[in-house]
C-alpha cells in the first residue's frame, strides 16, 4: 500500500484519521490501544498505524469476514468458555428428569451441547450450578432448583445427578467444568430457596429484579462458603465462578450513615470472597476461584465508566483480588462496544497480575430480540481481546450454537486448533511433571489393521498429545496438539499412509505440563496394505491358485459392505471402484471348503 504525504501528515496528527485510508473496521481495531498511543513517539505511531493499515485494508479486500483476520494460528494456551444457564431451563435442560426417559433426554440435550462445543475447541464449560437459591445437584444445605425436574425442592428419578454427570461429559471431551454460583440473588420472594434463607434467620432484601441476600449481613460469608466447599467436597469441578458476588443494582448507595461507606461496602464484598476462597483452598488448592465482576472495574484517565463499573458501583474489587491471591482467574461482563470494550480490556490486561482474564462477549446481543450487535463487532472483540492476551467466554451458551449471525461457524474457524487451559504458574512450590514413559520399547506400534497405537506409563491425572510430519515434535506449536487433557495411558488412531512422529507430555492438575516423550521413528505403515489404484485392487499371486468363490469386503470393525465374486478373465483384479475412501478388511470365501479367511487390508484413498 503506498502512502501519500498528505496521508502521512494525517496519521501524524492523530491515530483515528487512520479511518481515513481504511474502512470503520480498521479504526474500531486500534480503539483498545489509544490508551497506550499518548505514551508513544510520533514515529512509532507513524510506524505502527501505516503497518497496521497495510495489513487489515488488503484484508478488507475479502469481503468474507470469517476470513479477514485469521493472519496467525491460535495460541496454544487460552480460556475459551461458554455460559450454560440453567435458571429457567434458558440453556439447559430442556426436559425434565421424572423418569428414566426424561432423564436419557436430558442427558442427551447435554451430550448434544458439549460435542457441538468441543468440535469448535471450547475447553471451559461455566454450568449454573447454584441458580438461585436452589441447586442442580443434591445438597445438604439448599433445595432442588425447579429446571431438573420441573417442581422446587423435588428430586430427579433414579438418584440421577445432573452436575456429577456434567461434569463426566466434560472430562471425557478434555474440557474443564465451573460451578458456576449465583451468590446474592435468590429468586422470587416466594421460592422455595428465598423462603428457606427466610427460615435460616437471613435478612432478604426485595427489589423490582427479585430478592437478594444483604452482602452486610456477617453471617452470610460463611453461609456461602460452606456451598462452595460442598460442591468442592463432593465433586471433580475444576473451577469456583462466582456470579453476582456485588451489591445489587437497586440498592441504595452508600449513606454514610452507621458506617455505611463505600470502603465498608468493598470490605463485604471481600469478606465473602475471601471466605469463599479460604474453604475451596483447604480442600482442593489447585481448584480455580474466579468470578465475573462488572466489564469496566472504573474510570481510566482518557475514558468514563458512565457511572457504572465494578468497584466504585457494586464494590467489587476485582483487580485486587487478583493481586492479593483471592481470584486465578476473572470473566469480566464486557457486554459492550467501541469504546466502553476496548480501553477497559487493555486495563483488565493491564491489572491482571500475570493470572487469566477471559472477556464475557456479549453473543446474545447477536439476537434481534436482545439487541443489534453484528457478528462483525463479536469478532472484532475477539480477535483483539486475542491480541491483548485475553481468553473469551460467551454468554450465553444458546446463542453460540444457535450459530446467531454464523458465529458458530466463525468460532471453529477462529480456533483453528486445540488449546490447553493457562497453568497456575502463580502456585508456588509444585514440582515439575515427570516425563511419561514407554510402555513397551517404544511410544508407538501399529496394529495388524494399520491403526497407530501410542501407549505410555505415567502417575499424572492429564496428558497431551502431539503429531507432526517433522522430528522432533515441536509441542508449542497449537497446530501439533491431537488431544488435551487426556486421561488415559494409551491413543489410537485411525490407519494412514502418511509419515507421522508423536510426542506426548503428562500435565498435573494445575496446569504445568512435562517435558515431552517423543518417538524414536516414524508411525508409517509399510507394505500392509493391498495396492490399488481407487478402481481395481491387486490380490498376490501366492491367492490365486486358491480355491476362491468370492470375496466379503468389511469395514475394520467387521460391518459388512459388500460382496464380489471372483473374477473369471482377471482374477487377480476386484473392481473397488463403488467403495468410498477408507479403510477395509478383504476376506476370501471357498464354497468347497465352506470357509472363509481374512486376507489382509486396503484402503481407498482417491483425491
Amino acid at each position: 500500500m503506498y502512502v501519500t504525504r498528505r496521508q502521512r501528515y494525517r496519521l501524524k496528527s492523530d491515530y483515528k484519521n487512520i479511518a481515513y485510508l481504511c474502512e470503520p473496521l480498521f479504526q474500531a481495531l486500534l480503539e483498545p490501544f489509544s490508551i497506550f498511543f499518548h505514551h508513544m513517539n510520533k514515529s512509532l505511531i507513524l510506524s505502527l498505524t501505516c503497518c497496521l493499515a497495510s495489513t487489515f485494508c488488503e484484508a478488507q479486500q475479502n469481503k468474507n469476514p470469517q476470513q479477514n483476520f485469521n493472519l496467525q494460528s491460535a495460541p496454544k494456551r487460552e480460556v475459551r468458555a461458554v455460559w450454560i444457564t440453567t435458571l429457567s431451563n434458558m440453556d439447559w435442560p430442556k426436559t425434565y428428569a421424572n423418569s428414566p426417559e426424561g432423564i436419557q433426554r436430558q442427558k442427551a440435550e447435554l451430550i448434544g451441547i458439549l460435542d457441538q462445543l468441543s468440535a469448535a475447541n471450547i475447553n471451559t464449560v461455566l454450568l449454573q450450578t447454584r441458580v438461585r437459591a436452589a441447586t442442580i445437584y443434591p445438597s445438604d444445605i439448599e433445595p432442588w432448583d425447579r429446571c431438573i425436574t420441573g417442581r422446587e425442592g423435588q428430586a430427579p428419578a433414579d438418584d440421577y445427578d445432573p452436575l456429577r454427570f456434567a461434569i463426566d461429559e466434560c472430562h471425557k471431551r478434555g474440557m474443564e467444568l465451573h460451578a458456576w454460583i449465583a451468590t446474592i440473588p435468590v429468586g422470587a420472594w416466594n421460592s422455595l430457596g428465598c423462603r428457606s434463607l427466610v427460615a435460616k434467620g437471613f435478612r432478604i432484601r426485595r427489589y423490582s429484579t427479585g430478592a437478594y441476600m444483604d452482602p452486610g449481613e456477617e453471617q452470610m460469608a460463611e453461609y456461602i462458603a460452606s456451598i462452595c466447599a460442598e460442591i468442592v467436597r463432593k465433586y471433580d469441578v475444576d473451577g469456583i465462578n462466582l456470579d453476582y458476588i456485588r451489591y445489587p443494582d437497586g440498592w441504595p448507595q452508600p449513606n454514610y450513615k452507621n458506617n455505611d461507606t463505600p470502603a465498608k461496602r468493598r470490605a463485604d464484598i471481600t469478606r465473602i470472597v475471601t471466605a469463599i476462597h479460604r474453604e475451596v483452598k483447604a480442600l482442593k488448592p489447585w481448584v480455580k476461584m474466579s468470578c465475573s465482576p462488572i466489564g469496566k472495574y472504573s474510570d481510566l484517565s482518557r475514558y468514563s465508566s458512565r457511572g457504572y463499573n465494578a468497584r466504585d458501583r457494586v464494590f467489587q474489587e476485582a483487580q485486587q483480588w487478583l493481586k492479593d491471591g483471592l481470584m486465578d482467574q476473572l470473566y469480566p461482563m464486557q457486554y459492550f462496544r467501541g469504546d466502553n470494550y476496548y480501553p477497559f480490556c487493555a486495563d483488565w490486561m493491564e491489572n491482571s497480575d500475570n493470572k487469566d482474564v477471559a472477556t464475557g462477549l456479549g453473543t446474545y446481543f447477536l439476537d434481534p430480540r436482545e439487541g443489534n450487535w453484528t457478528a462483525e463487532e463479536l469478532q472484532r472483540q475477539m480477535y483483539v481481546s486475542r491480541q491483548l492476551g485475553m481468553g473469551h467466554a460467551h454468554f450465553r451458551g444458546k446463542f453460540l450454537l444457535d450459530n446467531r449471525q454464523g458465529i458458530y461457524d466463525f468460532e471453529r474457524i477462529f480456533n483453528t486448533s486445540q488449546a490447553i487451559l493457562p497453568a497456575m504458574t502463580w502456585v508456588k512450590n509444585i514440582p515439575q511433571p515427570s516425563v511419561p514413559r514407554p510402555a513397551a520399547r517404544s511410544l508407538i506400534s501399529i496394529d495388524e489393521i494399520g491403526r497407530t497405537s501410542l501407549s505410555w506409563q505415567s502417575n499424572a491425572p492429564y496428558f497431551n498429545i502431539y503429531m507432526s510430519s517433522t522430528s522432533p515434535v515441536d509441542i508449542s506449536d497449537a497446530r501439533n496438539l491431537v488431544m488435551a487433557r487426556f486421561t488415559g495411558t494409551s491413543f489410537i488412531l485411525a490407519p494412514s499412509t502418511a509419515e507421522r512422529h508423536f510426542a506426548v507430555t503428562a500435565m498435573d492438575v494445575y496446569g504445568n505440563e512435562s517435558a515431552p516423550l517423543q518417538s524414536s521413528e516414524p508411525a508409517k505403515i509399510k507394505n500392509r496394505f493391498m495396492p490399488n489404484n481407487g478402481k481395481l485392487l491387486i490380490i498376490p499371486n501366492r491367492l490365486q491358485p486358491m480355491d476362491i468363490d468370492y470375496y466379503i469386503v468389511e469395514t475394520t470393525v467387521g460391518r459388512f459392505v459388500r460382496r464380489i465374486r471372483t473374477p473369471k478373465h482377471k482374477p487377480n483384479e476386484l473392481n473397488v471402484s463403488s467403495l468410498k475412501n477408507g479403510a477395509y478388511v478383504l476376506r476370501a470365501h471357498s464354497s468347497k471348503r465352506d470357509v472363509s479367511h481374512r486376507l489382509s487390508f486396503f484402503i481407498i484413498k482417491r483425491r
